[in-house]
């Protein structure tokens, strides 16, 4: 973050300072600077379905409430995910297309050829892989000096994977987070600080994943019988002919690489710092591994990787009292209605027993709610029972850093130092 954007950050007004109808919960800053949080309690508690007329994307609709973000969600007749799932609209001379920005039928038939590489008959063979990977970054681990865990750890072991169910060339493998960041970044989209690539810079890198998939897809003829994501594209009647769109070919590699790639990465740095942030619930995980299957989605809920959705609505509806129009842009603040008070008892504390731990938005409802999350939680369970047999604890030793976005709940930098098991 430049020296203007933390003036700027220093700038900002508190919610309760401004009228209701000014506040404007799409600036990125408020993310990365952490002081997003009570904009969302005055919105959930004044005026949980919340019209913004001005903002750097064009006005658009808060919904914040855990049930209204539901309804919204599971009704996609009435709100559609085209002309894209994040509040920014899409760039007209690059405007790419994926299955989860898509309505039935084309959703249904490109998710459905799609599925089968994280289908549980598929997951039960991970297992064994990802525990062996996990093991391996974390014996690799410096303990008793400061590094970074994000890089070495969280970033490591979701690159691996990716790569793994893409049946990615294992050597370029660190291509996969670098095209995430890039599809990503675009100010337009998210409010990223988009400083580390130029747009030309953007759409060269993103041209070079297109070409890069479009051999690998070249590689998987008709009776290849892999399980991966670009073999059971491109061997699919529904879904062989992807790669004649290209930006239609990107949009679906782009929606694979960031669903596997930013919600376990941020899941599993996210994970430490929030441990760190409470204590008791670190001394509470000592004494009892076996509640680690329930931290998983509790993490998963206090990080929300992505913190909202967009939809555009179909026709005029009425939700909590308000008038949505046809055309109205509607976004889903999934990181409010995860600490929305009427539906989460103690939202605001993380609490690694807690009852109903599945009980979050983070997945999203309704016919995209995200096909990969097991894997997800896989690699966190696994990763947390490595972790409590090596090291009595991970501390964080410094700020993390956040990445500005609107829509990418990132951690880009968390210095840590690891403490061995006591004898």
């Amino acid at each position: 973050m430049s020296l203007a954007d933390d003036h700027k950050a220093d700038q900002l007004p508190g919610p309760w300072d401004l009228p209701l109808d000014t506040l404007d919960v799409s600036d990125s800053l408020l993310f990365q600077n952490e002081l997003h949080w009570d904009y969302f309690k005055r919105l959930r508690k004044e005026d949980p379905v919340h019209f913004c007329s001005e903002s750097a994307f064009g006005p658009f609709w808060s919904i914040t409430k855990f049930d209204d973000i539901v309804a919204v969600d599971t009704n996609h007749k009435v709100f559609s995910s085209e002309p894209a799932i994040v509040i920014g609209d899409p760039d007209p001379e690059f405007q790419t297309s994926s299955f989860i920005a898509s309505d039935p039928p084309v959703h249904d038939v490109q998710r459905k050829a799609a599925t089968p590489a994280v289908a549980p008959v598929n997951l039960a063979k991970l297992e064994a892989l990802i525990r062996t990977r996990v093991c391996t970054i974390l014996d690799d681990l410096p303990v008793g000096e400061t590094f970074d865990w994000v890089d070495r750890v969280s970033i490591e072991l979701t690159t691996q994977m990716l790569a793994t169910l893409f049946d990615f060339p294992w050597e370029d493998r660190r291509m996969l987070p670098r095209w995430s960041d890039v599809a990503t970044s675009r100010p337009e989209s998210s409010g990223t600080d988009a400083a580390f690539i130029t747009e030309e810079g953007r759409k060269k890198e993103l041209l070079e994943c297109i070409d890069y998939f479009k051999t690998l897809w070249a590689s998987r003829g008709e009776n290849y019988q892999g399980t991966d994501f670009i073999s059971l594209l491109a061997t699919n009647p529904e879904t062989k002919d992807l790669t004649k769109d290209p930006l239609e070919f990107l949009g679906n590699l782009i929606l694979l690489i960031v669903g596997g790639n930013d919600t376990t990465r941020n899941s599993i740095s996210g994970g430490v710092l929030a441990l760190n942030q409470f204590p008791k619930e670190y001394d509470k995980l000592r004494a009892n591994p076996d509640v680690i299957p329930n931290m998983v989605p509790e993490i998963i809920r206090w990080v929300t990787p992505l913190a909202h959705m967009r939809r555009t609505a179909l026709e005029d509806y009425e939700l909590g009292g308000k008038l949505i129009k046809k055309g109205d842009k509607v976004v889903m603040w999934y990181i409010s209605g995860n600490r929305d008070e009427a539906a989460i008892d103690r939202p605001d504390e993380f609490l690694i027993d807690r009852a109903k731990a599945r009980h979050h938005l983070s997945f999203g409802f309704g016919i995209h709610r995200c096909m990969g999350n097991r894997v997800g939680e896989m690699q966190l369970r696994i990763l947390w029972e490595e972790i409590l047999k090596r090291f009595e604890k991970v501390e964080v030793v410094g700020e993390p850093t956040r990445l500005r976005s609107n829509f990418v709940m990132g951690i880009t930098e968390l210095p840590v130092r690891l403490h061995p098991l006591k004898a």
